[in-house]
């Protein structure tokens, strides 16, 4: 979703709303597979819920009802793609700890719910890859399976330009490298601001902590195409707490990642503020989280302002 907005603040919202057109485009046959979805989430709930005692979760409705301060906005990242997957379910052949992800959207002022509203994700695959980007490896550093990190003193000056997006998923926008586009979805908010996901447990790459991506987009509309026009009013990260993280290392394939793993304490764009900025609530069973997590939170955003990352 490409965005466009006005650098004067003279000019009125109808007229941002006009500039800050982005399209995205589906197929019919997706649109319809994604609504298939919804009752495949409503059958797997019950088996989540059927988990042993020895469970780890948040309530979900300690996080909703209440008003709350606006969500941080942080960087969008290198491997953002303008949405082309209305679904979601985006998790294709992937493989991992199942992912159940429930976000709520509020206007941060009022506290009421965004019905309507469009929501991305984004994240990379268990060993570090992202689609569209494979070429790129583990996040743009050693390789989707990681590996063992130079050792001693250089002894020369580097030489050359660089190439590539830097460790960590930092920098600028890249293009796609490829077509794949596995773990990554847009579906749209309900009357209440609630939208699903059905994903699996993200995996590290060098530089960043486990994460997912999110935008937030509104005053569109949807239509057979798609989602039409509007503007981004949130662009954020998803975080996962480190108990989550060292239990989710311990299964495959994700143990077999041997990337150097950034803890959340050590990353650099985690806010380090809790949920305000974008730490899940989450709810597993400690003793076999294989079998699957839930994530939850609320996002305040601002709908009337323009935030791209």
């Amino acid at each position: 979703m490409t965005d466009t907005h006005s650098p004067t603040d003279a000019q009125s919202s109808e007229e941002k709303r006009k500039l800050a057109r982005r399209t995205v485009l589906a197929a019919g046959s997706a649109a319809v597979t994604a609504v298939g979805v919804g009752s495949a989430f409503a059958a797997s709930d019950g088996a989540t819920a059927a988990a042993s005692g020895a469970r780890t979760e948040a309530s979900p409705s300690a996080s909703e009802g209440a008003c709350y301060t606006l969500t941080s906005e942080l960087v969008e990242g290198p491997y953002y793609i303008d949405a082309d997957k209305l679904r979601q379910d985006v998790t294709e052949d992937q493989a991992g700890i199942p992912l159940h992800l429930t976000l709520k959207v509020i206007d941060a002022e009022t506290c009421r719910p965004l019905s309507n509203a469009a929501v991305d994700i984004w994240h990379c695959n268990a060993s570090g890859v992202y689609s569209g980007y494979e070429s790129s490896g583990s996040g743009g550093g050693s390789g989707g399976g990681g590996g063992t990190p130079p050792t001693g003193a250089p002894t020369d000056a580097p030489t050359g330009t660089p190439t590539g997006p830097p460790p960590g998923g930092g920098g600028g926008h890249q293009e796609p490298t490829d077509d794949t586009r596995y773990l990554r979805g847009t579906w749209h908010t309900d009357r209440h601001g609630h939208v699903t996901f059905r994903t699996v447990f993200p995996g590290w790459y060098r530089g960043r902590c486990v994460h997912i991506h999110v935008k937030v987009h509104v005053d569109g509309e949807w239509t057979d195409a798609g989602y039409e026009g509007g503007h981004t009013c949130h662009t954020g990260q998803l975080f996962f707490d480190e108990k989550s993280v060292l239990l989710s290392a311990e299964a495959e394939p994700y143990a077999s990642n041997t990337t150097t793993r950034t803890t959340l304490d050590e990353d650099t764009i985690y806010p380090d503020n809790g949920h305000e900025g974008g730490l899940l609530h989450l709810g597993y069973d400690r003793h076999h989280i294989a079998r699957g997590v839930r994530a939850h939170l609320t996002l305040g955003v601002e709908p009337d302002e323009t935030n791209n990352g």
